[in-house]
Parts: structure tokens; sequence; C-alpha cells
């Protein structure tokens, strides 16, 4: 299958090419870099440096590669997490108008499907602790987070609304693995790792963890599994931040978290820290599961943790 990834030198883009390269699919890949083109190149794929902002430039190298499917794999995060004071608006504008482009080129050039990346985390703050994908989003969230959950769900309706093509979106978990916050070197890593990440309050905040190459192996099946829709792509074990900050610090050789009262996270972090810490949702993979018919090569970030992370691996 002919298959284009925008994104393919980020953090799920490069084991995707990897993954699809292996399963026989011929593969072009974009970077913004020149740089990060010969790592694509290296993994068998044909490498298109171009910038998805550039409506004109996109759609000539989408349609040059006369693709089946079109995966979206963009994302400008930063590189440091600040609940405080991150800027979500570079990924903002990549995930609104680099996506809409995208999607624009996608219809241009014939392709019978498309394949988004979304986040896992944007359910609101109510009822259950895990969340099935018809849970409403939060999308009256504190600032800046609203913008980001504002910019993901217009992209996913876009995506899902749009005529001629099949919108398949992937509401990803918390990326650990190679390239990621939680990866040594990455922020969050060295944050634990000093002890600047506290359990806060009861620490009640649920997380869904994904490792990148699961991220991958999903995104794979979903080039010719399932109907058009939404899919939570997670591990199997949702947890409270009680539960996995602790293990995630252990699997690192770090100290144990400190706890912190929320008045005091929610001066030193925002209040964004608090909702991570405290309210945020995981969400159910079962029907990525049964649909994608996917499974997870680490269903619990416990044993991700353990096998990846640790310091003595």
């Amino acid at each position: 299958m002919r298959v284009f990834v925008a994104g393919a030198s980020g953090a799920i883009g490069r084991p995707l090419v990897r993954q699809l390269v292996a399963a026989g699919h011929s593969v072009t890949g974009t970077t913004r870099r020149e740089e990060r083109a010969g790592e694509i190149r290296a993994a068998g794929a044909t490498a298109v440096v171009c910038d998805v902002l550039d409506r004109a430039a996109l759609e000539a190298a989408v349609g040059a590669s006369v693709p089946e499917v079109v995966v979206n794999q963009l994302t400008s995060l930063p590189e440091d997490f600040n609940p405080r004071k991150i800027d979500y608006g570079p990924t903002n504008r990549v995930r609104k108008e680099g996506g809409e482009n995208l999607m624009k080129a996608a219809l241009a050039s014939g392709a019978r499907r498309y394949v988004t990346q979304s986040i896992a985390f944007l359910y609101a703050p109510e009822g259950d602790w895990v969340k099935d994908e018809e849970a409403r989003p939060y999308d009256d969230a504190p600032l800046p987070f609203r913008d980001a959950v504002g910019a993901v769900l217009g992209h996913e309706r876009e995506v899902l609304g749009t005529d001629g093509i099949e919108g398949l979106v992937l509401r990803y978990g918390q990326f650990y693995g190679p390239g990621t916050y939680y990866s040594p070197g990455g922020s969050i890593y060295r944050q634990v790792a000093k002890r600047m990440v506290p359990v806060v309050g009861p620490g009640t905040g649920t997380a869904s963890f994904l490792h990148v190459e699961d991220a991958a192996a999903a995104t794979v099946a979903a080039l010719d599994h399932g109907s058009p829709g939404i899919y939570n792509v997670a591990d199997d074990e949702p947890a409270p931040g009680r539960e996995w900050l602790p293990v995630y610090a252990a699997a690192i050789g770090a100290k144990a978290p400190r706890h912190a009262p929320t008045w005091l996270a929610r001066l030193a972090g925002g209040r964004m820290a608090v909702e991570f810490g405290v309210n945020v949702r995981g969400a159910s993979n079962a029907k990525a599961k049964r649909e994608l018919g996917w499974q997870p090569r680490y269903p619990s970030w416990r044993q991700g943790f353990q096998e990846t992370l640790h310091p003595n691996v």
C-alpha cells in the first residue's frame, strides 16, 4: 500500500515509518528539516522536506506520492513541559492549519483514507474515571489547555465530516519511549529525577499511557482495519498518579516523589497542574482492540516502564 506520513521524523513518525516499511508498504514521509530526511531514507522510505503550512508545496508532495492512505502525525510541542508556562500555540497551528492543508492535499490526491493523531486525555473531568469515545470532551478546560483541546477537536471534526475520504481519529494516550517527555533526558524524566513532580492532593488524576511503538502499531492497523470514527489508543491499565508516578520514579532510579497539597501545586504549577494531578480522566482502549485488531506490546505501563526505562537495562 502507498502511504504518505506527515511528521515522519517525530516521536511517533520514526517507529511508524519503520513498521510500515517492515510490513511491505511504500512510504513517503515529510520532515521540516533536511538533516532529518536522512533518517527517513535510512528506514527505507522516500523523504520529502516540506513545511505543511505551505499548502501548495504540501499538495505537490502528496500528489506526487499518489497515496492510498495519508497519515497525520503533526505536532510542534516545546522541548520542556511546564504546565504553567507551556505554549501550545505552534502545535495548535500545525494541527489546525497544517491539518487542514493535509486533508485538502489528501482529497486532491485521491487517497481513500486519512488517519490522524489526537489525544486521549481530553475528556471532561466528570463521572467515571475511564472514558470511552462517546464521553464529553473537556472543551471548557482552563487556558491554555482549552485552546489545545479546541485545536484537536476542530481537526477531528474536519476529518470525520469530509466527504469522499474515510477519516479515522486515533486519540493516543500519554506517550513514553524514545523521543518523548518520559524518555531518558526528556523533560518529565529530568523533573521526576529531581523530585520536581509531586503526587498532587489525593493523586486521583488518571493517566492512560502508550509506548510509541504501540502507537505506531495501532496506526499501521488503522490503514485497513476499522470503520471511520474515533478510537482511543492506550494501554490496558489507566492509573491514578498516586500509583504510576512512584513506579515511574523507581524505574528511572529516582527517589520516591513528594506529595503536595492542591493549593501548593496550584501556586507552583498553575490550575492545569491540579487538573492533571487530581481530575484528568483515563481512556478505554476496548474499541481500538476490538475494531482495529490491535494489541499493545506493553499492555501496562508497569511492564513498559520497567522494560524500557530501567537504568540497568
